[in-house]
């Protein structure tokens, strides 16, 4: 099942996973420190919640469709390049305590989209962090520490 990604970058995370579970009636699927994900049945959604700064209101992040398979990534990639878009494709990327693979393209007004699928799923994987992961190769040169870069 693909589903849309929606992630939020939060300054008081507590707060929004009360909030979040409370909207959707569940409990989010995975929390580590700074991060939550929600797998929300009904919409078909997935809610990525990362902590900002403390002082920031929130804001989107970027946004996303996550897709069961490898093969689908790579059918996406194509389709997407074929249109005429500018794509960065990712393999075996360590993101938001999980292994993905994943392509990327931007609206027409820059927002971040990202069409992935999760590989393997471990703590052992790097945590959402703005300089770490989920930010399309081309921007990690000048994505820096920016609260705003992306990560799923």
């Amino acid at each position: 099942m693909s589903r849309v990604q929606l992630a939020l970058r939060v300054s008081d995370l507590e707060s929004s996973i009360t909030f979040y579970s409370k909207l959707f009636n569940t409990e989010p699927a995975k929390r580590r420190p700074g991060y939550a994900n929600f797998a929300v049945q009904n919409p078909p959604l997935k809610l990525v919640l990362l902590e900002g700064e403390s002082d920031q209101p929130t804001v989107m992040d970027h946004l996303g469709v996550e897709v069961p398979s490898t093969d689908e990534v790579n059918a996406a990639t194509k389709r997407l390049t074929d249109s005429g878009l500018t794509t960065s494709e990712e393999t075996d990327t360590e993101c938001c305590y999980a292994l993905q693979d994943k392509v990327w393209v931007h609206g027409p007004g820059n927002e971040p989209w990202e069409v992935y699928t999760v590989k393997a799923d471990s703590d052992q994987f790097q945590k959402a962090t703005a300089s770490a992961c989920c930010t399309p190769a081309a921007e990690k040169a000048t994505a820096g520490s920016s609260a705003q870069a992306s990560c799923c």
